[in-house]
């Protein structure tokens, strides 16, 4: 198997598919659901940074991965602080969460 497409297939998709992971977990009604979420949240950013890194390392970066890194982070980053500001009862989250 080609080392590129066995580093892609791995870590890529580990990010892309957290993001529904994290959106159900947290909105699971039971105590344990936010820091679940949360944790989640945390292996996404830590799979991403790895793919990242390990993708400059072994020289390894496609034009794929070039755009699909950065687009699978916001995603992520904007459902965290759309569930986030969506449950807060602080009025002025939203303003805070968009700075």
């Amino acid at each position: 198997m080609n080392k590129s497409f066995y580093h892609y297939s791995i870590f890529q998709p580990v990010c892309i598919a957290a993001i529904p992971f994290v959106a159900l977990l947290y909105y699971l009604p039971y105590s344990w659901s936010h820091p679940a979420a949360a944790i989640v949240f945390i292996l996404a950013a830590i799979s991403d940074w790895l793919d990242g890194y390990l993708a400059r390392t072994l020289n390894k970066t496609t034009k794929l991965g070039a755009f699909l890194d950065p687009v699978a982070d916001k995603i992520l980053v904007s459902v965290a602080l759309v569930m986030i500001v969506g449950e807060s009862e602080w009025y002025l989250m939203p303003l805070f969460a968009s700075v």
